[in-house]
């Protein structure tokens, strides 16, 4: 199935039904007076977050929905019947925006979560509405009112705990493969990710964790080089991020550089977020070559930094613990805030 993160499309709610112009005609009744009813309400359009999507892949294909009309209304004072509500699924995590890819209209970040975008018209009143002791027979009817319509944007933001940035080639992929069941491309080439992954990582019954692997940075990402950055918008809702470098790589100290200068340019708070900076690959490495680009990386970015090999499985467990300890905190922060969020009874 292929990724899709970003898609465009139309929807419009449907327009009220008719109110009709009738009277009552029945045998031995002689004043039957107006009895037409009024029309139906529209269909509404209504997006709904669930968790068995991923992708956005489907609106590629199909990219408008219309929501059909009311009925008219019918003699009799009978009300014309309301139209059915298209429900739009989209997966969680899936951001709505304005035509002009600016204006938020809704943020779709939990499972069954809904956003009614375009309410449907309302139906137009039948003559019957209009009677009055001065007006007994009036024959007015309304037409029903149109329904919303509008072109909005669906851009995907995957849910994780955890997200993997770094340049190309710096073993992202070799890692989320290592400590979960994802199965992502692997090669000795840069830019063999070419969309986001997800792993989900179990250290116990009660302890797991989503991680969420994104498409390598190089410099100028942010101006468009490479894959550009628009990936980086899956890590957004990260609790922490791990950031791998590769230990054989000539300039460490360059490499996290580079990415921080990536993270910072993007903007979405990313440079602010929590960072488990990794030196990875030190399978490749001596024990002198190990400590003194940790050393030069402590120094250039002020805390600790790790090390791991993901192919030879040295300290993972480590990573993963510390990984662990942040996600947990995290949750455990907001359902805090969601506590003092909620008003006493």
């Amino acid at each position: 199935m292929k990724f899709l993160d970003q898609a465009k499309i139309y929807v419009k709610s449907g327009d009220g039904g008719d109110g009709v112009v009738a009277f009552r005609r029945e045998k031995y009744i002689e004043f039957g007076g107006p009895d037409g009813g009024n029309g139906g309400r529209g269909g509404d359009i209504i997006f709904e977050a669930v968790d068995n999507l991923n992708t956005l892949i489907d609106f590629r294909y199909t990219q408008h929905f219309r929501a059909r009309k009311g009925g008219n209304g019918a003699g009799s004072d009978r009300t014309g019947a309301a139209a059915e509500t298209v429900v739009i699924k989209v997966p969680i995590g899936t951001q709505i925006f304005d035509e002009d890819r600016e204006t938020m209209l809704g943020d779709l970040d939990v499972a069954g979560k809904r956003l009614l975008l375009c309410r449907g018209g309302d139906g137009g009143r039948g003559n019957a509405h209009y009677k009055t002791s001065t007006n007994r027979a009036p024959r007015r009817a309304d037409k029903g009112w149109p329904g919303e319509e509008r072109w909005v944007w669906l851009r995907l933001k995957l849910i994780a705990d955890v997200g993997l940035v770094g340049l190309p080639n710096a073993g992202k992929s070799t890692f989320l493969s290592t400590v979960s069941a994802a199965r992502p491309k692997i090669a000795d080439y840069p830019f063999t990710t070419l969309h986001p992954q997800l792993g989900v990582v179990r250290l116990s019954v009660t302890e797991e964790f989503v991680i969420a692997d994104i498409p390598g940075l190089i410099e100028g990402a942010h101006e468009g080089s490479g894959l550009g950055d628009r990936f980086l918008g899956h890590v957004e809702r990260c609790a922490v991020l791990l950031h791998l470098i590769d230990g054989t790589a000539e300039d460490v100290v360059e490499s996290w550089r580079t990415i921080r200068h990536e993270l910072s340019e993007y903007g979405g708070g990313l440079a602010d977020k929590p960072e488990i900076i990794v030196l990875n690959k030190i399978d490749a490495l001596m024990p002198e070559e190990i400590e003194e680009r940790r050393t030069a990386l402590e120094q250039a970015c002020g805390h600790d930094v790790m090390c791991m090999s993901s192919v030879a499985h040295l300290n993972v467990d480590t990573v993963l613990r510390r990984l662990q300890d942040f996600v947990t905190r995290d949750r455990a922060e907001k359902a805090e805030q969601e506590k003092g969020e909620i008003p006493a009874t």
